[in-house]
């Protein structure tokens, strides 16, 4: 059995339960302090959030932070109505869509390697999922909160797959999300959890294990040991704390002779990639949809007049070429946190990742044994960077944000920063260089002092790697960095001025941003190699960028 939660969703463009808790954590404080939301915007600020939080610590009113009540709690107070809350779930699913993870899942139900899955979600990408493998929902038995009962007789009938909606889903009447609620879940449903662990194995991703009534139903199926007959494997970010009960619970099972465990993987996607490399004799059309994407645009020629061509300008640079190749250290070593640590401790130039398989990194061999020698290694040898990996957040497209970023800061007049999200700015001592003269001839001084704060900024960029039409591209997004600061009235004026000093950068302003940051990331150059290191002694990652932006063009009547 799977039992997913939030986290299982994220990828599908659904907030996780962390990022909700911030939202109602913004919308309080700013109907409470009476200031405008957009003076909040940058949720994903440790600034903002810091201030956030001592707001609500200071009040004496709310639960500490990563409590198991913080969720819930927020939620009630930020939409006290129940139809409030159910409008509110409504927008946040409406645009959902499958990720890789959830149609890997659904062809493991096809397959029968899987046949119940559980989940707190209220969206419907594991039966938007379904409908894709199995081509329609007649296969799939769903239990929901108004339909209780479906759930235990699935089970003892055998009637596979089952999906049981925990909290019920967007068209429930019953959204289950208050202290309340949470305690007194339906007891026929929660029968039916306890009752199915103990018959068979559970795999737990994406869920943070907060739901007390939820815990409480999975804690007593441990049974005295007879529960869980096939094991219970809690998956979870190797930077996600772990909770109390999630550790108690792992133990417990273990204490009790059943096979336990937690196990770090970085997404779910990632996870269920490679759980189906395990799978033996998947059909055709299931490989066929899970590998391929059909494009939605067609390659046009380049256009050789003037005029209004093209129609639509993107702010995507084409990777020609991109790593292939990474060094895998396999060591006695933790997470992606104990795995930077090391590298912090030997004092290297390394650019790393974390992924079961091993560590990744770029770097001369020499440092790279430097950091994980202390950690007894086992392997050392290289991991092919595969295409498809590179879809979706894995370990390997983060090893090569990091590895862009520090090419770009060592072979530019750049600083790379990792905030949230990867940004590139000026590198303030060199902002005079001629690389930047177009840049600067668009929006005029490129860094300076943010007005009545001691603050300074600089122009900078947002960079995003998307692999689309069977090629990897690198977006830009044009943006502002500015000096971090903890103090309230520093952080407004910061925002502020922000504000005003993007307010009018419209579509010509823009294109010709987009223009000089083309020109600074590829020199001036048709297109150009970028290497994290420059070495000949260990694996490097070089880049190869062409200059000529995606665009549309309009061919045979039809925009491609």
């Amino acid at each position: 059995m799977w039992f997913l939660g939030a986290g299982a969703s994220a990828s599908a463009g659904i907030p996780t339960a962390f990022n909700l808790i911030w939202d109602f954590k913004r919308t309080l404080y700013c109907s409470a302090q009476k200031v405008s939301i957009n003076s909040c915007a940058d949720l994903g600020s440790p600034v903002l959030r810091a201030k956030l939080q001592h707001y609500f610590d200071s009040t004496g009113h709310f639960p500490p932070e990563n409590s198991d009540e913080e969720y819930s709690h927020y939620f009630k107070v930020a939409y006290p109505d129940e139809q409030d809350r159910r409008r509110y779930i409504d927008q946040l699913v409406a645009s959902a869509s499958p990720s890789y993870g959830h149609l890997a899942l659904a062809t493991l139900l096809r397959l029968d390697t899987a046949r119940i899955m559980w989940t707190t979600n209220f969206d419907s990408t594991i039966e938007d999922a379904t409908v894709k493998v199995f081509g329609g929902t007649s296969a799939l038995v769903t239990a929901t909160l108004d339909s209780a009962q479906l759930a235990m007789e699935a089970i003892n009938e055998g009637r596979w797959p089952l999906l049981v909606k925990l909290h019920g889903d967007f068209r429930s009447r019953k959204l289950k999300n208050t202290p309340p609620e949470l305690q007194a879940q339906d007891a026929k449903m929660r029968r039916a959890l306890v009752e199915a662990c103990k018959r068979f194995g559970l795999a737990v991703v994406g869920y943070s294990g907060r739901d007390r009534s939820i815990m409480d139903a999975l804690e007593e199926a441990i049974d005295g040991g007879k529960g869980y007959p096939l094991g219970l494997f809690w998956f979870q970010r190797s930077d996600s704390p772990n909770l109390p009960r999630v550790v108690d619970l792992v133990s417990k099972a273990t204490a009790k002779g059943i096979q336990a465990a937690m196990i770090h993987v970085e997404t779910f996607d990632e996870l269920l990639s490679d759980v189906l490399l395990l799978v033996k004799d998947i059909p055709a059309d299931l490989t066929d949809m899970l590998d391929k994407h059909a494009p939605r645009v067609t390659d046009a020629p380049i256009p050789q007049t003037r005029g209004r061509w093209p129609v639509v300008r993107l702010n995507a640079l084409p990777m020609l070429s991109y790593p292939t190749l990474s060094r895998r250290i396999v060591c006695n070593i933790g997470g992606f946190k104990e795995v930077r640590e090391a590298v912090e401790r030997a004092g290297v130039d390394v650019i790393t990742s974390r992924r079961q398989a091993g560590v990744l990194a770029f770097g001369r061999d020499i440092d790279v044994r430097k950091a994980f020698v202390p950690h007894e290694i086992t392997e050392f040898d290289v991991h092919a960077i595969e295409a498809h990996r590179l879809r979706y957040e894995s370990a390997e497209l983060g090893l090569m944000y990091s590895a862009l970023s520090h090419a770009l800061a060592r072979e530019r007049p750049l600083k790379a920063e990792r905030v949230r999200g990867d940004l590139i700015r000026i590198d303030r001592d060199r902002s005079n260089e001629d690389i930047f003269k177009s840049l600067r001839s668009a929006i005029g001084e490129l860094d300076g002092t943010v007005p009545k704060t001691n603050l300074q900024y600089a122009e900078a960029a947002w960079i995003k790697l998307e692999y689309r039409l069977g090629r990897l591209w690198l977006l830009i997004e044009p943006t502002i960095w500015v000096e971090p600061s903890l103090d309230d009235q520093l952080f407004a004026e910061t925002r502020e001025f922000v504000r005003k000093r993007l307010a009018g950068r419209f579509n010509q302003k823009w294109n010709e941003m987009i223009d000089a940051w083309m020109y600074i990331i590829t020199n001036g150059e048709q297109q150009t190699e970028i290497k994290a290191f420059g070495i000949g002694d260990g694996v490097d990652a070089a880049f190869t960028i062409s200059s000529i932006t995606a665009f549309s063009w309009r061919e045979g009547g039809h925009y491609s």
